[in-house]
């Protein structure tokens, strides 16, 4: 009875240890990355009465990363500051944060959540995650390319970046006005560095 219950007792060490071994190697094995001000910017496209295509994008954009590359996981959380908003006229930068587009006064913040990253290989080919504009969530999912790691030249910082690319519809998040004059399609790209932290 005692050597069965000592024996028990070291295969439930053992399990603990071992448990306990594999949380701290998934929490070494993945790394935090800081999103790069300076290089990562969100812009979006859609018709303009099918004249042309229209761009404009947020210079403000904040966030950070977890990777997991052993495991081909890992979390995004970002934020883009609203009123950061560049059309390239002061005019209609502050008409299209008004109420019936992005309503800054209201919801300054549009942020984009993640914890389902999918790779192939070493690589990044999509993300799928919740994007909130205006209080309004909806999933998306981002098709990415150019993704790419190395230690900086400039920094000395392991650094990762990509492009990457999304469509969604702008009545989706009440931003509906002069649908289908404007168009409703719009394509949200993203150029991204990030830096271990």
């Amino acid at each position: 009875m005692g050597k069965q219950l000592k024996i028990d007792m070291n295969l439930k060490t053992l399990v603990t240890l071992l448990l306990a071994l594999s949380l701290a190697n998934a929490s070494y094995a993945a790394d935090v990355y800081g999103v790069d001000p300076e290089h990562t910017f969100v812009s979006f496209s859609y018709s303009h009465q099918n004249y042309s295509i229209q761009t404009s994008r947020f210079d403000n954009v904040s966030g950070s990363i977890v990777l997991d590359e052993a495991a081909s996981t890992g979390m995004i959380d970002m934020s883009i500051d609203m009123k950061s908003v560049s059309t390239g006229s002061a005019i209609f930068n502050k008409r299209i944060q008004e109420d019936d587009f992005f309503a800054t006064e209201s919801f300054p913040v549009a942020t984009f959540t993640s914890d389902k990253i999918v790779f192939n290989k070493e690589a990044i080919t999509s993300v799928q995650g919740i994007l909130t504009i205006k209080g309004i969530s909806k999933p998306v999912t981002i098709d990415v390319k150019n993704f790419f790691c190395s230690r900086s030249l400039l920094t000395l910082q392991y650094t990762c970046g990509a492009n990457a690319v999304t469509r969604v519809n702008r009545s989706d998040f009440e931003m509906g006005k002069y649908v289908p004059f404007v168009g409703d399609e719009v394509t949200i790209n993203i150029a991204i560095e990030a830096s271990k932290n």
